[in-house]
């Protein structure tokens, strides 16, 4: 495997711009190169949100959400109530829908995956435990979020890894050649991994 691009991105230096509803605000954690607010095909991001309220709408795109914080939300979708949304439980839905949002007991910050599935193949999954975890992937562009306390991430059998502190992540682009990530609990902060992984690959 060799890696084009491997960056350490800081919850503290990530860009916060308004919802295009503008009814809040959003930390844009990563996106494609070259895309932005008004256009990308891909975009992982942060949202608080405080009251309940209707989703913006993203035509053409395909939407992963999850609680990062907070007791959980009720959304209903296309006039359809779902099931309840607890932290680390993704949810997948069109970005065309219309999705009224209510808070099950206070506010909540959600974490967003969106991307176009005409540009891209897109796989999300949690990983959590006290235990090491390591998965493989030949997906061009792999994302680590951490959720969690501080989290070292080793790729391609290289030791040194990465620590990633709470809402950090890590941006790898490969050759998609199929490559080992290992995910490893820092002990001395006390706790065990909770981490989302994103693999995003380009359609042919």
């Amino acid at each position: 495997m060799s890696i084009q691009q491997l960056q350490h991105l800081r919850a503290a230096d990530y860009p916060r711009m308004p919802w295009r509803n503008g009814a809040g605000v959003t930390a844009e954690v990563a996106c494609n190169a070259g895309g932005g607010l008004q256009g990308f095909e891909w975009r992982l991001s942060i949202a608080d949100v405080g009251q309940d309220g209707p989703f913006s709408a993203f035509s053409g795109m395909q939407r992963i959400i999850a609680v990062l914080e907070g007791a959980g939300i009720e959304m209903t979708v296309d006039g359809q109530k779902q099931a309840p949304l607890r932290p680390g439980q993704p949810y997948a839905f069109s970005g065309d829908s219309q999705v009224q949002c209510r808070l099950l007991n206070g506010p909540i910050r959600d974490f967003n995956l969106i991307y176009s599935p005409t540009h891209y193949r897109a796989r999300l999954q949690w990983l959590g435990g006290l235990a090491d975890q390591s998965f493989h992937s030949s997906a061009a562009t792999v994302l680590v979020f951490n959720a969690g306390e501080a989290l070292r991430v080793e790729v391609g059998g290289r030791m040194d890894g990465v620590v990633l502190a709470r809402h950090d992540c890590l941006h790898i682009d490969t050759d998609a050649e199929l490559a080992e990530y290992r995910l490893r609990a820092q002990p001395q902060q006390g706790a065990g991994i909770n981490a989302c992984v994103i693999e995003l690959q380009p359609c042919a």
